[in-house]
């Protein structure tokens, strides 16, 4: 799990439940009108802009957001190196039975095993990488759109309300659910947008940026051990990715 996410959602509510608790309480925060408005509105525009397959890849993806799957950049260095090794006393067929737990650097290291050149495989891995990229963009984009849009569905929701509110002046008992839909739609919508569609969309980047250097890693790694190259040459390469931070934590390891 990812302590962050859940933490940063837990506490971003936690906070704008509080407040509304330390007021009037949260039953006057709760429209349903608003919410099919604000969350209806916005989930149909991005059914609008990609395709439904992609929209629901999207959702799907959300989840990683609370699970974090991905192998450390630091982890890797050992693990290469360790083939390598194994690679250049035993041959490279040594590696066949071995058990690696990156899928993406496994695949790698099972197409140097199977014989294939280098540069069949470094082509093969890059394009694996482009297309993951693509697909890791596409949920972006569509996290990003209903951020954007979110506050516009509840500008529409306010117009809604004050429309409502306008055609009951003479009515006062429906002047206060119609200027409660006027202001809810807009509370909501900037809850979605800035509490969770967008940072959704910057935890999914940062996500992909973790997992194309990783596997930017494994791509140079395989490139070295096909190469026969010794481990302090392959571990110069892979520092080459790691933050300083992250070289004096491997150090002192």
């Amino acid at each position: 799990m990812d302590l962050g996410t859940i933490i940063g959602f837990v506490g971003g509510f936690g906070v704008v439940a509080l407040g509304m608790l330390l007021g009037s309480g949260i039953l006057p925060f709760i429209d349903v009108p608003s919410v099919i408005i604000v969350v209806g509105g916005t989930i149909s525009t991005a059914f609008i802009n990609q395709r439904i397959p992609y929209v629901i890849g999207a959702f799907k993806c959300a989840v990683q957001v609370f699970i974090d799957k991905s192998t450390p950049k630091a982890a890797m260095i050992p693990l290469i190196v360790n083939l390598a090794n194994k690679a250049r006393k035993e041959g490279l067929v040594a590696l066949e039975g071995e058990q690696i737990d990156d899928p993406f650097l496994a695949r790698g290291v099972r197409l140097g095993v199977d014989g294939l050149s280098p540069e069949v495989i470094k082509e093969a891995l890059a394009g694996e990488l482009s297309a993951m990229k693509e697909r890791h963009d596409r949920g972006q984009k569509i996290f990003k759109f209903m951020a954007a849009t979110s506050p516009s569905m509840g500008l529409i929701g306010t117009i809604i309300g004050l429309v409502q509110m306008l055609q009951n002046l003479s009515d006062p008992d429906a002047i206060g659910p119609s200027m409660a839909v006027a202001l809810l739609t807009t509370l909501y919508g900037a809850l979605i947008a800035f509490l969770i569609c967008g940072p959704i969309a910057e935890k999914l980047i940062n996500r992909t940026g973790e997992e194309v250097a990783v596997k930017k890693m494994a791509i140079a790694g395989v490139e070295s051990i096909l190469k026969g190259d010794n481990s302090m040459v392959i571990q110069s390469k892979l520092m080459a990715f790691l933050s300083p931070q992250e070289r004096e934590a491997l150090a002192s390891e």
